[in-house]
């Protein structure tokens, strides 16, 4: 697998094989656990991953025994710290930049799938969620903690969860903060699939490869509507796809499909 980010010290590692991008978390010592420096190379990575046509669906896992711990603990003493008048502004500017983040991966306009290897808590879950697909370790779990540090899922739980499991089920995961293992996940919605440790990664590529044989345009554009389809009118989205199928029609994807089943029906007369 030919690396796209060489240092091995990176926080966020990108990877790419037959046209599957892997980002991994990279921080194993604190189980990936999210702080500044690493937001920003999230950042950095994702947009690398939208741009790059070598990379047609990303998986996003973690080094070490952890998916992601949450936001780094350090990082919210040294916020804590600052001066009392800077707190609330400090804050809100690392606030901006987490969405952000959350932001690109839920848009990127390929399919992404993360690969929960193990403890994804707090925005680490939220990370997960966010992705279009979720496959999980049979020893892993994933809670919304933030309420055992006194805060409120801020990296789009309160978004991503209820859609998956209901209004009723998460508020209770959210108000409780409590663990739940990957078959609970699984049966909940909160989830898609359960895979021994050992085979994770290979059959989230594998599912990864599947999903993304299409063409991009198409994924791309499907992907966008399907993102706001709750929010949307009936006729906002007919509106929508309207002007999506229209980009599709001028697509060379499109165009070749069309003449390769014209030709198979003419060698068939």
């Amino acid at each position: 697998m030919s690396p796209i980010e060489p240092p091995s010290t990176a926080a966020i590692l990108l990877s790419v094989e037959d046209g599957i991008g892997v980002l991994t978390l990279n921080r194993p010592a604190v189980r990936n656990a999210i702080d500044d420096a690493m937001r920003g190379e999230l950042l950095e990575a994702l947009d690398r991953a939208a741009r790059d046509p070598a990379i047609r669906a990303l998986v996003v896992t973690g080094a070490g025994p952890a998916f992601c711990a949450g936001g780094d603990i350090k990082g919210m003493q040294a916020r804590l710290d600052a001066p009392a008048g800077e707190v609330a502004f400090n804050g809100w500017t690392r606030q901006q930049r987490t969405h952000h983040a959350v932001t690109a991966l839920f848009k990127l306009p390929k399919p992404t799938i993360a690969a929960v290897n193990g403890a994804a808590a707090g925005l680490g879950c939220d990370m997960a969620l966010s992705c279009d697909f979720v496959i999980a370790a049979d020893s892993a779990h994933l809670s919304m903690t933030y309420i055992h540090r006194g805060l409120i899922p801020d990296g789009g739980g309160m978004y991503f969860l209820p859609r998956r499991v209901g209004l009723a089920r998460a508020k209770e995961l959210i108000f409780s903060g409590r663990r739940v293992a990957a078959d609970e996940a699984l049966a909940l919605g909160m989830i898609d699939r359960v895979a021994t440790a050992d085979t994770l990664l290979a059959q989230a590529r594998a599912w990864a490869a599947e999903l993304s044989h299409g063409s991009p345009t198409a994924l791309a554009l499907s992907k966008t509507m399907l993102n706001q389809t709750f929010e949307l009118s009936a006729e906002q989205s007919f509106a929508m796809s309207s002007q999506a199928q229209a980009v599709c029609y001028t697509t060379t994807e499109h165009r070749a499909s069309v003449a390769a089943f014209l030709a198979k029906t003419a060698a068939k007369r």
